[in-house]
């Protein structure tokens, strides 16, 4: 689907560029061109499962750290 817009005479360019972007927003070309750019695939039941199980041991692993002193503790920073 094209779009054309067209300069109109004694018309400035900020305006043609307005007008395009006006356009360009009703026609819902950019939310379709932005729904495929950030395309997550959707992961297999199987998959998720097994990410969780590794998040969880990952979470273990850095607490048992933590409690041994190799690791400083967890610093959480609030109003970047």
């Amino acid at each position: 689907m094209a779009l054309e817009i067209r300069k109109e005479e004694g018309e400035s360019s900020q305006n043609v560029v307005r007008r395009f972007s006006k356009r360009l927003k009703m026609s819902g070309i950019l939310l379709r061109a932005r729904r495929t750019r950030f395309h997550q695939r959707i992961k297999s039941e199987n998959m998720q499962k097994r990410s969780a199980i590794r998040r969880e041991e990952l979470k273990k692993e850095y607490e048992k750290l933590e409690k041994l002193g190799k690791i400083k503790e967890k610093t959480r920073r609030y109003g970047r």
